[in-house]
């Protein structure tokens, strides 16, 4: 497990970056946090690390978006499961995770078997007053706890 603190939206995004360099074909992420946490910043920087054609934008309304690579590398998807109720409307998408790199925000205890791999990224707003209705605008310190579990991630996770 490794903790990091986030200062500012730029400081997450070069996180974004830097796991983008990383990630390969059948990486499986799972963003937790709330409101205007980072995650939609946070993965815009993983689809620029990984060559993707942008530009990423929150999936709320459509659940999933699909950014095919500009580079031959693997396409993100990406997916917004906050009107999700279980694992089976995620299955409902149809998502290629095999051949992609998948991203799912508020995707807790929807992908337990999907991947023997996942990386668990959560997002906290340690000086907030902890509501979900906070907006993103306020520029204040995240802490990022990423937890890589499985064989994939067997040699940890460096950054």
């Amino acid at each position: 497990m490794s903790v990091i603190t986030v200062s500012d939206p730029e400081q997450m995004h070069h996180l974004g970056l830097k796991l983008g360099a990383l990630l390969r074909v059948g990486d499986l992420l799972e963003l937790t946090g709330p409101l205007g946490a980072g995650k939609t910043t946070l993965t815009r920087g993983i689809g620029e690390g990984l060559g993707i054609r942008g530009p990423v934008t929150s999936p709320t309304f459509v659940l999933a978006r699909t950014h095919p690579s500009l580079v031959g590398g693997p396409p993100l998807v990406h997916v917004d499961a906050y009107r999700l109720s279980n694992a089976v409307e995620l299955d409902d998408l149809d998502i290629d995770f095999a051949r992609s790199v998948v991203i799912v925000e508020w995707g807790a205890g929807m992908l337990e078997g999907i991947s023997e791999s996942l990386l668990r990224v959560v997002i906290e707003r340690p000086n907030s007053a902890g509501g979900d209705d906070e907006p993103e605008e306020i520029i204040e310190p995240r802490r990022v706890t990423l937890t890589a579990l499985g064989p994939r991630w067997a040699g940890g996770l460096s950054l």
